[in-house]
């Protein structure tokens, strides 16, 4: 598990007392983005100091205002949210990032996290999670969104020495929940034949022959959990 040095920055006790934790919020949807304030602004603990609506801003606006905590929308316009991720980790270690999502992927919480993220908050969950999730990330603390979680800690587990690489755990999952090889391929990026390949290793590598199996692997895995 990746571990966090906290760093002094803004939000650290001056004279015993607690000032609150500093957030840049950065997402290019407006009606978003101010949602999202209005529900960190009620939050004493709290303070919203700047927002940005693409990369570069963003990435400036850490350099200027060294917030605690960096709300970073992963679809971002004008560039890559994970080289961005990686390059800040780097050059802004002060500054915890709190990546939101529609993406319900372990795969891709696992990928930003050991980017350098430390937090991953589904969108249509962030009115119950994102409070959490920056409050956490002050602390330099992990937080993953429930219904992703489960599958992270068995992407680990696979990292650990299991049976699956964490592409055939998504592939799993996926066609566990019923998408077809080519309805697969689409939402991973992949051509159809490489989808077809990983699936005939999966069932080789598990010794099933039905797709009822996989259902039941996935399930005692916690793999479809919502």
């Amino acid at each position: 598990m990746t571990s966090h040095l906290h760093l002094a920055s803004s939000d650290d006790d001056l004279d015993g007392e607690r000032l609150p934790t500093t957030v840049v919020l950065a997402d290019d949807h407006g009606m978003f983005r101010r949602a999202l304030r209005r529900l960190l602004d009620a939050e004493e603990s709290v303070s919203v100091v700047d927002e940005a609506s693409d990369l570069p801003t963003a990435v400036e606006q850490v350099d200027h205002h060294r917030p605690r905590v960096l709300v970073l929308d992963l679809g971002m316009a004008n560039g890559s949210t994970i080289e961005a991720i990686r390059r800040l980790r780097a050059q802004a270690p002060w500054t915890e990032i709190v990546v939101l999502t529609t993406e319900e992927s372990a795969l891709s919480a696992q990928q930003l996290l050991a980017a350098g993220a430390v937090a991953f908050v589904l969108k249509d969950w962030a009115e119950t999670e994102l409070l959490e999730a920056v409050h956490r990330a002050a602390r330099g603390e992990e937080f993953v969104s429930a219904r992703v979680a489960a599958g992270l800690e068995v992407l680990r587990e696979t990292a650990d020495g299991g049976m699956l690489s964490p592409r055939e755990v998504e592939i799993v999952r996926l066609i566990a929940l019923g998408y077809t090889s080519a309805e697969i391929a689409s939402k991973l990026h992949l051509s159809r034949r490489t989808v077809e390949t990983h699936r005939a290793r999966i069932f080789q590598k598990l010794r099933f022959r039905t797709r009822a199996e996989l259902v039941r692997f996935a399930l005692d895995r916690h793999l479809l959990a919502t």
